[in-house]
């Protein structure tokens, strides 16, 4: 994944993204719940793509797992 970007064309894809990198460094929803003090049920929200998860949170995750999130014009 080192170096990839992807086009998010919405909370699905991005989900995605984020369970597949938690899954790359080996840890459980449950872990990240742990670290972060974040409910594994939120994590099993953000994976799944449920659209109504909190922005300060998803942050929080992806910085966790290594991942940056860019914003740019079309």
């Amino acid at each position: 994944m080192a170096g990839q970007s992807f086009r998010m064309k919405g909370v699905a894809d991005f989900g995605k993204v984020v369970k597949d990198r938690r899954k790359e460094f080996g840890y459980t929803q449950k872990d990240i719940a742990e670290i972060t003090g974040i409910s594994a049920s939120f994590l099993s929200d953000l994976e799944n793509g449920k659209a109504t998860v909190e922005l300060g949170k998803v942050l929080m995750v992806v910085s966790l797992l290594g991942l940056n999130v860019y914003c740019s014009k079309r």
